[in-house]
């Protein structure tokens, strides 16, 4: 099999490539990013004969389209802000396709690739992704689902890359239309900071006040797990305390709005020049603990009777005893693995539906729970009685 990673310059999607690289399956692997020197940089890291790289920018659709035709699948690392772009290329290649963010945009395409015969899962990382497929999980056991909480914590630097310092910005961007919950058949947007709820992630992540934050799931589950009656949808998510005391303090003064200001005559971003800022210093680029946390809470019946689902998930610790998972890249293994699974289960066969399909819809959990397990990755499964 032949495999197109766009945007595997990038901390985390270069892991989906490593993961990828551990099977015998892929005979041809391709670095596809604007950023040559980093491409080059992942193909020398990776150190496998089956790697090359070859420079494409998702804003030249058929110049990117064509480098892409001649593979099985396209895994797309790129960010957010850009995921229509890079969709529209992997649709006009006509191959199957995965990406890490599922922001919706990918959805417009569904005809498209219907017509070509393949698949495309949008948002298959930690989360969206693997949240997903722990809800479906629950939903699968369930005759009828009341509520589903899904809250993660990313512990990670505020800005270790340009794309995650931008992700980190829009989740509170004020008036952000995309920042919904879904409650009593209605999608309704919310506020940055909205409906503070303690979460218990499992150790050694500890407790955190979390917020309603802009994600996939609250836009795909309510349609997905329709027929069991779900009255109601929320995403949360936190990271490190001292990035969400500086969040609320950029909130509070109004420079997530980044407005325009003069600097020594020059009209600059002021949230531009502070992701700028921390882009290069200590404080954006470093965290104490690292890695990725996951909580889903499903409450429903089940033989008649109520009861709450509550899945986590568990990983080596960041703090050097297990190799290959040391600081940050307990983080961006935990993100960057889900994506290579999904890659391999397209391409076995194991998705039957055409076209875009939701994370949840996509898998059958337990072949996931197992994959990941195979990666060092637990999920753990709590069923209590509510009655």
């Amino acid at each position: 099999m032949k495999i197109f990673c766009l945007g595997a310059a990038g901390k985390i999607s270069r892991e989906s490539v490593l993961d990828l690289l551990q099977s015998d399956k892929p005979t041809r692997v391709t670095i596809g990013d604007m950023d040559e020197a980093r491409g080059r940089e992942v193909v020398a890291w990776l150190d496998d004969d089956r790697v090359d790289f070859v420079q494409a920018d998702v804003f030249q659709t058929d110049q990117t389209a064509d480098l892409m035709r001649d593979y099985d699948l396209v895994m797309d690392g790129t960010p957010i802000s850009i995921n229509h772009e890079s969709t529209l290329c992997i649709a006009r290649a006509g191959v199957h396709g995965v990406n890490l963010n599922g922001t919706g945009p990918e959805f417009a395409f569904h005809d498209a690739f219907v017509e070509a015969g393949k698949t495309y899962v949008p948002g298959f990382g930690m989360t969206p992704g693997i949240t997903n497929v722990m809800a479906r999980y629950a939903h699968d056991r369930l005759e009828s689902i009341d509520t589903i909480r899904i809250s993660h914590g990313a512990f990670r630097p505020f800005a270790f890359s340009p794309a995650i310092t931008e992700t980190t910005r829009i989740e509170y961007e004020p008036g952000l239309e995309s920042r919904i919950v879904f409650e009593d058949g209605a999608f309704k947007q919310v506020e940055p900071f909205a409906r503070p709820l303690e979460v218990t992630l499992p150790e050694p992540f500890g407790t955190h006040t979390q917020y309603i934050i802009p994600h996939a799931e609250t836009q795909t589950i309510p349609e997905s797990f329709r027929e069991k009656g779900v009255r109601l949808v929320e995403v949360r998510g936190t990271w490190p305390p001292a990035n969400m005391q500086l969040l609320r303090v950029l909130y509070d003064w109004g420079f997530l709005e980044n407005k325009t200001v003069k600097v020594a005559g020059v009209d600059v971003g002021v949230m531009d020049a502070i992701a700028s800022y921390l882009l290069q210093s200590d404080q954006g680029t470093t965290t104490k603990l690292y890695g990725y946390a996951l909580h889903v809470e499903v409450t429903g019946t089940e033989n008649g009777k109520p009861v709450c689902y509550t899945l986590t998930n568990s990983h080596p610790a960041s703090d050097g005893s297990v190799a290959g998972w040391e600081r940050l890249r307990a983080y961006t293994r935990s993100v960057g693995i889900p994506m290579s699974i999904a890659a391999q289960l397209i391409l076995d066969g194991q998705v039957s539906a055409l076209g875009v399909v939701a994370p949840e819809l996509a898998f059958d959990p337990e072949v996931v729970f197992a994959e990941l397990k195979k990666r060092q990755i637990a999920i753990h499964i709590d069923k209590q009685d509510i009655g």
